[in-house]
């Protein structure tokens, strides 16, 4: 459960088109912050499925579902932990796969939040207090496992990362990201 107060967060739905509670706006969910898409799409399961993905009703499917049922890679890249962080539900899901826009935020839309979604451009727009962590992570990505930006997004995650140095937790995460992550692999 979200304590709403803490943080100023208003749900933009309270309740689903089905008129039911959205508990998504109700729960911790943890985000890729570079979407499984931007580095699913380079695997030939994501694009064209496997003759190894055909569901009990006989149909075949690929994406997400294929790869994680198929590719070792792909799940060793969607668990890594450096890409992924706490988010409300509610933001995780409209943010969906859509890339990171340059301007701020306006803050309203999740209450006081500062964080936008801009359904027709299919950007969000995030605190440029967290800019640089974003852009840590897309540079790790591409560094790691040779995750292709495209050339407008190199540079913004460039610049994000000089005008958003790292801050002190972003450290400590880091640093509790890989003990963890070399305890598990002794």
């Amino acid at each position: 459960m979200i304590d709403r107060k803490s943080c100023d967060y208003k749900p933009r739905n309270e309740r689903t088109k089905k008129g039911k509670i959205n508990q998504r706006a109700r729960r911790i969910e943890w985000e890729h912050v570079m979407p499984a898409e931007n580095f699913g799409r380079h695997f030939s399961c994501w694009r064209d499925g496997d003759s190894k993905c055909i569901s009990n009703k006989g149909k075949s499917f690929k994406g997400r579902r294929c790869c994680q049922k198929i590719s070792k890679q792909y799940r060793i890249i969607q668990a890594d932990m450096m890409n992924l962080v706490p988010a409300i539900g509610e933001l995780n899901a409209d943010r969906s796969n859509f890339r990171y826009g340059i301007s701020e935020p306006i803050i309203g839309q999740y209450g006081k939040v500062s964080f936008q979604v801009d359904f027709k451009q299919r950007r969000a727009y995030i605190n440029p207090s967290k800019r640089g962590d974003i852009a840590r992570i897309y540079l790790y990505m591409n560094k790691t496992y040779n995750i292709p930006l495209s050339k407008q997004e190199s540079k913004m995650m460039k610049v994000w990362n000089e005008e958003d140095p790292v801050d002190k937790w972003e450290k400590v995460r880091k640093i509790k990201i890989f003990e963890y992550m070399k305890e598990q692999s002794n």
